[in-house]
């Protein structure tokens, strides 16, 4: 059976544009062939902590000029999610401002008192007394959300706990396990295919996890790239009852098929 021509190209961010603020080669190129193709794109990102007005200032500080409009953060996915589910609602936030400006955007009150949902995203600065709140919250009857299941994530000193971690916390105490709406949730890629009004026949997904950004992307019905320049590495792919469409050294392997819309080849 011979695959639709790529019409869209949706794209991990941490592990395939950069390491942390260090950009990985190609990955300029990269974009600057998507933008100038005139295909459709989005970076996504399970980091709920900056807004995509951030991001795109984080990147462009990286020499990658990827448009605020291309930025797809687990926060907009759970602001969309909320929206769909109960518009106008009501949330106690754990979480910073890549989260609390998603759901204002879409008309949502922060609120401590007998709020709809808890939502629990990634921050920098944990609060006891905020944790301890939200599992008052949740033991009380308040619906559980988080942002996404990654247990830790990088940083300059080492690794920090990061939004999975927390909800086990949460969970632990009270019983309640939350919806996970980030990846590997198929749900994040359901709700940037919306956004770009594409379909998953003619779209890629290009991560460096395996257990996250492949796995959902298999799950929406994408091809998927897997990269080697970040979590998952080459000899690990085996390990997985699953397998990436195709497997390349890093982004730069794919600047030249951009313009040329060609189909990944299935790894052999």
């Amino acid at each position: 059976m011979t695959s639709r021509p790529v019409e869209t190209w949706l794209t991990d961010m941490d592990g395939v544009l950069v390491h942390e603020e260090v950009p990985i080669p190609g990955a300029q190129e990269f974009i600057e062939a998507l933008k100038a193709s005139g295909r459709r794109f989005l970076v996504l990102t399970n980091n709920s902590i900056f807004t995509p007005r951030d991001l795109r200032a984080r990147l462009l500080g990286s020499g990658i000029d990827v448009p605020e409009a291309a930025i797809w953060t687990s926060a907009l996915a759970t602001a969309q999610f909320l929206q769909d589910q109960r518009p106008h609602g009501t949330a106690y936030v754990v979480g910073e401002a890549g989260l609390t400006t998603a759901l204002h955007d879409i008309g949502y009150v922060m609120t401590d008192r007998d709020p709809d949902y808890v939502v629990l995203g990634e921050t920098r600065t944990y609060s006891f007394e905020a944790i301890t709140r939200a599992i008052r919250l949740v033991a009380a009857g308040a619906r559980f959300i988080a942002t996404n299941p990654d247990p830790s994530g990088p940083s300059q000193h080492g690794l920090l706990p990061a939004t999975g971690s927390v909800a086990a916390l949460i969970s632990t105490a009270t019983g309640r396990t939350p919806y996970f709406i980030g990846k590997p949730n198929p749900l994040m890629m359901r709700s940037a295919l919306n956004r770009l009004d594409a379909h998953s026949e003619t779209t890629v997904m290009i991560g460096d996890r395996m257990d996250t950004d492949i796995i959902s992307g298999l799950e929406a019905g994408l091809r998927t790239i897997l990269v080697s320049t970040g979590s998952t590495r080459p000899g690990q792919i085996e390990t997985f009852p699953y397998r990436p469409t195709r497997v390349v050294d890093s982004i730069a392997d794919l600047v030249g098929e951009v313009t040329g819309g060609s189909a990944p080849t299935p790894v052999p």
